[in-house]
Parts: C-alpha cells; sequence; structure tokens
C-alpha cells in the first residue's frame, strides 16, 4: 500500500493574470491557503469574484498572507461568507493594512451598486456589492499576527516562516516546510533601493518556488525621482491641476516623501498638494504605528508628511474637483478602477490643462491601462467621458521588483530549485522572466494557467 503523502497545489488565482492571488494546497487531508485576493481588471476576470471557490471553504483550516492589497487579500470576506472558521496568519503591519483595505473595498462596492441602482446603468436589478461593510469586518477576528523569522506548526510536518520582502509595509515572501521539503512564496517582491522600504530579505533554499513576474519583462529607470521632477515641472507649467491616481498602501506613501524632497531641493515651484484617500491617510497611521519597518525614523516620517493637505469628506472631494486653480491631488484608486479620483475625473478629463500622471502598475482592463493605450474617451458609471488632459507616465515608482532585481533574489540560492511556477504576472512578464530565468541560472520553470492542479511528490 502505498503510504506516501498525498500533496497537491490549485492555482485559483494569480496564474495568468496579475490579480487574485490564491494558491490552495492539500497535504493529506489538511487544506491552506496561501493569499486569497480578488481579481481586478478585465470583466471576465472580475466576474470569477462572484463565483464560489472551487473548494470548500469550511474544510481550509489555515490562510497564510503575504501582504494586505487587494489582490492578495480582497477575497477574504467572501471566503468567510462561504464557511471558512480557520485561522488567518500574517504580520501585525499587514493586519491592520488588510483592516483598512478590505472596509475600503466594502464601501466602494456599496456606493458602486447604490449609484448604478439610482442611474439605472447596470444590467443587474438591483445591482449588488460583492460583499457590504458587515461581512468585511466579520473577517478581522480570525486575523492573527505572527512574527518574522520565526518557525510556526500548522500542523504534524507542516511549518512555515515569514521573511520580509520590502513590498510594502508588512509584507513577507513565505517559507513552508512540508515534511521537510521547502516551498517559498514569493509574494510580491520589493525594490533593492527603495526609498522607505528596507531591502527584501533573500531565500537561501527552495525546493519549489513560487515566483512573481508582475515587472518580469521591465527594467525600472534609475532617475526616477529627476523624471518626476520632469513631468511635474511640465505639467505646472501648464497651470492646471495634476491628478496622480495612486495606491493607498506604500506608493502614496512614496509620492508623498518624493514631494517633499523636491519641494525641498527647489526641484518643483511650490504649490498645494492634496491627499485624497481616506484608506490612504488611515496607512499613514500604520506606518507611524510600525515605523521599525521603514528607513525612515518618526522624525523623518513626520517632516515627509508636513505641509500636505489631508482631504477627508466627499464634501470635501466634490469642492476641490470644482476649484480649478493649479494643484496636486493624489488619490485612490491606483488603476482608476473606483474611489476618489474618479470624481476628478468627471471634472478634469476634458480639461486641456490637466494633466493625469500615472505613476504605478496598470493591470489590463482598467482604466489607467486604457489612457496609457492611448484611450480618447474613458468609461464611467455607464457613460464614456472624453480624454483631454494630458497623461503622462512616470516609470520607477513601482513597489515591484523588476526582472533583474527578481533574479538577484535568487542569488542566494544554493541549489536549483526542483520546481519553479512563475506566478502574478501577464503572459508577456511571465514569458519574459521564464526565459532570463534559464539563461541567467540555467532553471526551466512552469507557468501555470487558472485552476490548474499539481502533483507534488
Amino acid at each position: 500500500m502505498d503510504k506516501r503523502p498525498h500533496i497537491q497545489i490549485t492555482f485559483l488565482g494569480g496564474a495568468g493574470t496579475v490579480t487574485g492571488s490564491k494558491y490552495l494546497i492539500e497535504i493529506n487531508e489538511n487544506k491552506l491557503l496561501v493569499d486569497c485576493g480578488l481579481f481586478q481588471g478585465l470583466k471576465q476576470l472580475r466576474q470569477l469574484n462572484w463565483d464560489k471557490l472551487p473548494a470548500d471553504a469550511s474544510t481550509i483550516s489555515h490562510v497564510l498572507l503575504t501582504h494586505g492589497h487587494l489582490d492578495h487579500v480582497g477575497y477574504l470576506p467572501l471566503l468567510v461568507k462561504q464557511g471558512f472558521k480557520g485561522a488567518i496568519y500574517t504580520t501585525q503591519p499587514t493586519i491592520e493594512v488588510t483592516k483598512v483595505i478590505l472596509k475600503d473595498s466594502a464601501k466602494i462596492q456599496e456606493e458602486d451598486a447604490e449609484r448604478a441602482n439610482r442611474y439605472r446603468y447596470s444590467k443587474h436589478k438591483p445591482a449588488r456589492p460583492l460583499y457590504d461593510t458587515e461581512e468585511a469586518e466579520a473577517v478581522f477576528p480570525f486575523l492573527m499576527p505572527k512574527p518574522v523569522n520565526q518557525w510556526v506548526s500548522l500542523f504534524p510536518g507542516v511549518s512555515f516562516r515569514f521573511r520580509q520582502n520590502g513590498h510594502i509595509i508588512g509584507s513577507v515572501f513565505i517559507e513552508l516546510d512540508v515534511s521537510g521539503k521547502l516551498w517559498v512564496f514569493s509574494g510580491d517582491v520589493g525594490r533593492e533601493n527603495d526609498p522607505l522600504m528596507r531591502r527584501p530579505e533573500r531565500p537561501g533554499k527552495a525546493d519549489l518556488l513560487f515566483l512573481e513576474s508582475t515587472y518580469g519583462n521591465r527594467i525600472h529607470p534609475s532617475d526616477t525621482k529627476q523624471k518626476l521632477a520632469d513631468a511635474l515641472q511640465q505639467a505646472i507649467a501648464r497651470n492646471g491641476t495634476i491628478i496622480i491616481p495612486s495606491f493607498a498602501v506604500e506608493r502614496a506613501q512614496l509620492l508623498l516623501y518624493y514631494l517633499s524632497q523636491l519641494r525641498a531641493e527647489k526641484l518643483i515651484p511650490e504649490i498645494p498638494v492634496y491627499f485624497d484617500s481616506p484608506m490612504g491617510s488611515e496607512v499613514l497611521h500604520v506606518f507611524h504605528r510600525n515605523i521599525q519597518w521603514l528607513k525612515l525614523s518618526k522624525d523623518e516620517f513626520t517632516e515627509m508628511c508636513a505641509g500636505v493637505n489631508i482631504v477627508q469628506k466627499q464634501e470635501e472631494t466634490e469642492r476641490l474637483a470644482k476649484n480649478k486653480s493649479p494643484k496636486i491631488i493624489i488619490a485612490g484608486s491606483g488603476m482608476a478602477a473606483g474611489g476618489r479620483v474618479l470624481t476628478y475625473f468627471e471634472h478634469y478629463l476634458a480639461d486641456p490643462a490637466a494633466t493625469i500622471l500615472i505613476v504605478g502598475y496598470q493591470g489590463e482592463g482598467t482604466r489607467g491601462r486604457a489612457m496609457l493605450e492611448g484611450a480618447s474617451e474613458i468609461k464611467m458609471q455607464g457613460k464614456y467621458w472624453p480624454l483631454k488632459a494630458s497623461v503622462v507616465n512616470v516609470q520607477g515608482l513601482s513597489a515591484h521588483a523588476d526582472q533583474r532585481e527578481l533574479l538577484n533574489w535568487l542569488s542566494d540560492l544554493k541549489t536549483a530549485p526542483e520546481k519553479i511556477f512563475i506566478v502574478h504576472g501577464e503572459k508577456a512578464g511571465s514569458e519574459a522572466l521564464q526565459k532570463e530565468l534559464k539563461a541567467t541560472y540555467g532553471y526551466e520553470s512552469i507557468l501555470p494557467q487558472l485552476y490548474q492542479t499539481f502533483q507534488v511528490s
């Protein structure tokens, strides 16, 4: 009789796409998830969020989270709704970020559904949110903090530890020991020289490696600060408003850091700066409470935030949007999928003096990607809005490692992994990284497909 353990992994997201990261691991009768994210971007991907998880949620005993971005935690309310009653392990900052992200996600979905019903532009009668605030908050009792660099037992023969990977505050890669074999989930790997985040730690061993490939086909420019200064100078010269759609965690804070530096060094003229992201404002407090995760001291962090006008209420957003005087507005969301930035778009997309500054990754099917690809109009709230504002892309502000940094991240491995799965990337990025892995290290790798299952010996 074959007494070898039954071990398999199923890619429930983050395969063939940058979003929806969910990896189901089955070890005999035990089941756990690594990450539990929402699909974003293309409509056919977003529709998958409405499908029931292809596994019985009540039989999953643990979820391990790499970090708090929506594409890694946004499905948790639905997991709990479907019967999950286990433990969700992650770092303390990620717990704080996850709570902010989930509440904001629920609020946006509630507002979008209410608006769709009011103006009758949804085919669903009535339109409803994917989950509401109460369902988002139902996740919170399951969130349990674990320290980095400390092994934690899950069940006999299986343990894990978190290691910092520098992507955002609280972010980690996961080492999972399964009967003596080491599985490494990269999560989203951070930059080698990020101004805010500490340098990512590197794995020294990986029998099975799950490697993100968001920027697997790109190299970030090295002169990011100067490129941002140049873009802002040109935009300010048009005497219009500059709108920066931004992710609320790390990207917004990095922008505040750079803007503080550019003002201090007189590289841009004095111009009012507004930070309009309730979620981003809350995350500033998370940063302050967990300053040990950053390179900055508390005094440096306080200085970074000085002189920034924080917008709190929707009424303030409406008033600010109608004020045509020159200004810089940082507003959520980062891919312009929802949030406060859409209010500014209503007022400024058709304004030739305005500038939309794109500073982060824009997934397929998002408004941000459409703008970068030269769209002449943008769909919002069931109708199309003409785009006459300038669209400028400043690269290098990403919190993701580029191709070179991803390859460097593997440089401490003493032996070749038995299997490498390239995940969390669009086709071009994943294939390019696969090619470079072979050329640099001689490593073969696999590009898993969505819902594909692999048996592990």
